[in-house]
């Protein structure tokens, strides 16, 4: 069972949020906690409509959020359930951390659990402030006031009348300041970031020696012990023999640009014009990988001191070049300039919405280029000249086959790009300085940016279900050998954690992910065969490999297996997807079918309870059969 899905997996999530609000709930049940399904719903849908959409990851931004944001702006809901709100959402935190489904690199149950108790003291003057709702609930709200049935289209449609007619009363202040803030506030569906590959950084020792061997961080120490008390002219500049000076005091033509970031750095300051060391940035200058990283920070606000100043692309550098060095970050090869430079000038085209220029379009490449010069004196890309390595041409070329991607350009951009490829060209790359930068920032905006080791000291269950489903299999090899080394080579938790997983796709999964990064995954398997648990899913995998044949298995064996699929079926596809498949053979067969899952002995007892209840109970009950011929 997964707790990613992409944008446009709609009918995949749905079914996925189904499942676990139904087992949420029925687990509530049990231990008398507060579960409303409308919140349970809608929490989960306010992760899959985030930056990083992982269900399962849940930290402080995460909760509040949700509470904060989601509830009160788009959740509609009898006021009882909205004003218990903090604990239905608690339960759900409590459940994926028991069920193995939350996400070790956010928050513990625990420390989970004091987060939703600090947003709780707050939480009944957000929920009271009309402010907070979005347009489309205001409107839904008035409608159901006045008892409108939403699904009614006649219904909608007369009173969309009386509004329109000024029959319906309402406060016209509010939705002005609604409809304000729809244009003004963000709103609470994020965009899709794309998923990152896993990175290892740099050791604290070698991030320290790369920041010291920076060329920027060199100069922007001698600049800072420079500039005391140095008088500026009337415009706030240096006086041309003070600049002169500079200089050639820092090996440059022009010392403006290193001053504006040093300025913008906080290291010095106009007053009363003349330009001073600020003297809390002593500290600052001391240390330089602080002072790298500061000085990493601020690069992106010197769009108008990078390059030219006057293209189309400063304006917009705060956000492009950040989206740049995304786009180098975990290449396993250095990026040819010239794509780049290709992507960059179509997001300006788009910005500014103008035409292919060849003035302007220079202009961009070449602020792009000083961009890449100034980080790569700063040490946070290198630059180099060479073939691009194919991985970057394969994908511009035209394809025959029908499942294959669309090219991510303009047919005439891959045909532009695949000549300037053929030849040898400038090349960047993240240095590993410049990768954990630029995960940090990465990491601030919410984004999914595995770390090779960060699962380390993971719980079984967690480890498992990261690396089934965010890493590749080379990585999650690597990640899973770490995991070990740190366990003393003990895989027994590891396997338990399937035992304990109630979602068998899930347990699957993990299975397939231990079994596939494992160097005795073959023999794992096999020994897996005759588990009282693991086996059904281990005879299923090793079918589907080709390793067991159906004259290998018993009729308990078969039994099991089929079990498996219905569950699985149910978990992935809803009650629906499994009388859809019923119906599709004669009664007598379904029946017989479906009696032989129910009264098995599988061992997975949250999943056959729920076949018995969903599926079994509807179809043997003579009054609410749902198969064809049913009474």
């Amino acid at each position: 069972m997964r707790t990613y899905f992409e944008p446009d997996e709609d009918e995949e999530f749905e079914a996925a949020k189904d499942l676990i609000v139904r087992r949420c709930a029925a687990w509530a049940a049990e231990r008398g906690s507060r579960a409303d399904e409308v919140v349970l719903a809608a929490a989960l849908e306010s992760r899959h409509m985030s930056v990083d959409g992982r269900l399962a990851y849940w930290g402080r931004d995460q909760v509040r959020r949700f509470l904060g944001e989601y509830v009160p702006r788009y959740v509609v809901a009898d006021q009882d359930v909205l004003e218990r709100a903090p604990e239905s959402l608690l339960t759900l935190l409590r459940h994926l951390a028991a069920t193995g489904l939350l996400d070790p690199r956010g928050l513990g149950p625990e420390a989970l659990a004091t987060e939703v108790s600090e947003v709780a003291a707050d939480y009944p003057d957000i929920i009271a402030d009309p402010r907070r709702q979005s347009l489309a609930k205001f409107w839904t709200l008035l409608a159901l006031d006045r008892g409108v049935d939403l699904h009614d289209e006649h219904a909608l449609d007369r009173f969309q009348e009386d509004i329109d007619a000024g029959r319906v009363p309402y406060d016209h202040d509010l939705l002005d300041e609604l409809a304000l803030a729809q244009f003004t506030q963000p709103d609470q569906e994020e965009e899709r970031a794309f998923a990152q590959p896993p990175v290892t950084l740099p050791l604290p020792a070698e991030a320290a020696e790369a920041a010291a061997r920076s060329e920027t961080v060199r100069r922007l120490k001698l600049l800072y012990e420079w500039a005391d008390d140095r008088q500026l002219t009337s415009k706030g500049r240096l006086r041309a023999a003070d600049a002169r000076a500079l200089a050639g005091l820092l090996g440059v033509e022009s010392p403006e640009p290193l001053l504006a970031w040093a300025r913008k750095a906080g290291l010095v300051r106009v007053v009363k014009g003349r330009l001073r060391r600020t003297a809390k940035a002593a500290p600052l200058v001391r240390d330089p990988e602080a002072l790298w990283r500061r000085a990493f920070e601020r690069f992106f606000e010197l769009g108008a001191e990078i390059g030219s100043g006057g293209s189309i692309m400063s304006e917009w550098f705060d956000e492009i070049i950040p989206d740049v060095l995304n786009s180098l970050y975990g290449m396993p090869s250095p990026l040819p300039v010239a794509r780049l430079q290709e992507t960059v000038w179509l997001a300006c085209q788009e910005k500014y919405l103008v035409e292919e220029d060849e003035r302007w379009r220079a202009g961009v490449d070449a602020d792009l280029d000083a961009a890449f010069a100034a980080l790569a004196e700063l040490g946070a890309v290198e630059l180099s000249h060479g073939v691009a390595d194919e991985l970057y041409s394969s994908d511009l070329r035209p394809s025959d086959a029908e499942d294959d991607l669309p090219p991510p350009l303009p047919p005439e951009v891959c045909e532009r790009l695949l000549v300037r490829l053929a030849e040898p060209g400038p090349l960047v790359r993240l240095t590993p300085l410049g990768t954990s930068a630029t995960r940090d920032r990465m990491l601030a905006d919410g984004r999914d940016v595995p770390l090779l080791g960060e699962l380390a000291d993971a719980p079984p269950a967690g480890l498992l279900g990261v690396l089934a489903q965010h890493y590749p299999e080379e990585e999650a090899a690597v990640e899973l050998a770490g995991w070990l080394a740190a366990h003393d080579g003990d895989t027994e938790p590891l396997l338990q954690a399937v035992r304990d997983c109630p979602y068998r796709t899930r347990a699957s999964a993990m299975l397939a992910v231990l079994a596939g990064a494992h160097p005795d995954g073959p023999t794992l398997l096999t020994r897996l065969r005759h588990d009282p648990v693991i086996g059904p899913i281990a005879m299923t995998a090793l079918v589907e490999e080709g390793r067991l044949s159906h004259d290998d298995l018993t009729a308990d064996d078969q039994l099991a297996m089929l079990a498996e699929a219905m569950f699985a079926l149910l978990e992935m596809g809803g009650p629906e997807a499994v009388h859809d498949q019923l119906t599709t053979l004669p009664n007598p067969a379904a029946r017989e079918l479906v009696e032989a899952v129910a009264a098995s002995p599988h061992p997975a007892q949250t999943a056959l309870t729920e076949f018995r209840t969903l599926i079994a109970d509807p179809l043997l009950h003579p009054s609410t059969g749902f198969l064809p011929g049913d009474s």
